[in-house]
C-alpha cells in the first residue's frame, strides 16, 4: 500500500503491546461496569476497532468474539450479546480498513461513528428482545463519546510505533 504524503513510517506493532492494550481495555470496561456508570463509552470496542484497522493480520473476528464472550460473562448478560456486537463491529471495521488508513485520526473519528452506532443498536435490540427493557437515555450518547475518544486513543496506541525524529541525510527512512 502506498503511504499518503507527509505521513511518517511506523515501526511494526509489538504483539505483546497489542495484547496488553486489549486486556487493559477489557479491565477498563469491567471497572466501569462495576461502578455502574451508564452511558460511558465502551473502551474495549474502541481499542478493538483500532487494532483491527491498524493490525488486521494480528487482531481479527475470533479475538473480537472471545473478548465479547468475556464481557458477557462479566456482565451476566445473555451469552453472545456483546460477542455479536463486537464481531459485527469488527467486520464492519475490517471492511472499511483500507479506506480509513488514508485519513488522519480526526477524520477517521467521523467515519467510525456509524460503526459504533450500529453496534450499539444491535446490542440494544438484543437486550430489548431478551429483557424487554429500553436503554437508558445516557446510553444513547455512548457511540458519540467513543468516536470523540478515537483520536486520543489512536494517538496513545500509535505512540510506541512512531519512529524517533532523526534528521540524517544518509538514510532515506
Amino acid at each position: 500500500m502506498i503511504m499518503p504524503a507527509g505521513r511518517p513510517l511506523l515501526l511494526p506493532a509489538n504483539p505483546k503491546f497489542i495484547a496488553m492494550t486489549l486486556v487493559l481495555g477489557l479491565l477498563a470496561n469491567m471497572l466501569l461496569g462495576l461502578l455502574g456508570w451508564r452511558g460511558l463509552p465502551d473502551v474495549l470496542a474502541i481499542v478493538l476497532v483500532f487494532w483491527i484497522v491498524y493490525q488486521p493480520r494480528r487482531v481479527g473476528l475470533v479475538l473480537a468474539f472471545i473478548l465479547g464472550l468475556a464481557m458477557d460473562v462479566h456482565e451476566s448478560s445473555l451469552l453472545g450479546q456483546n460477542a455479536l456486537s463486537y464481531v459485527v463491529l469488527s467486520a464492519m471495521a475490517l471492511a472499511m480498513q483500507r479506506r480509513l488508513l488514508w485519513f488522519p485520526l480526526r477524520e477517521q473519528a467521523v467515519q467510525i461513528i456509524p460503526l459504533f452506532v450500529i453496534a450499539s443498536l444491535l446490542e440494544w435490540v438484543t437486550r430489548l428482545i431478551v429483557h424487554d427493557a429500553l436503554p437508558h437515555w445516557s446510553q444513547l450518547f455512548a457511540p458519540l463519546l467513543q468516536a470523540a475518544l478515537w483520536p486520543l486513543v489512536g494517538a496513545l496506541l500509535l505512540a510506541p510505533q512512531r519512529r524517533a525524529f532523526d534528521p540524517d541525510n544518509i538514510r532515506p527512512l
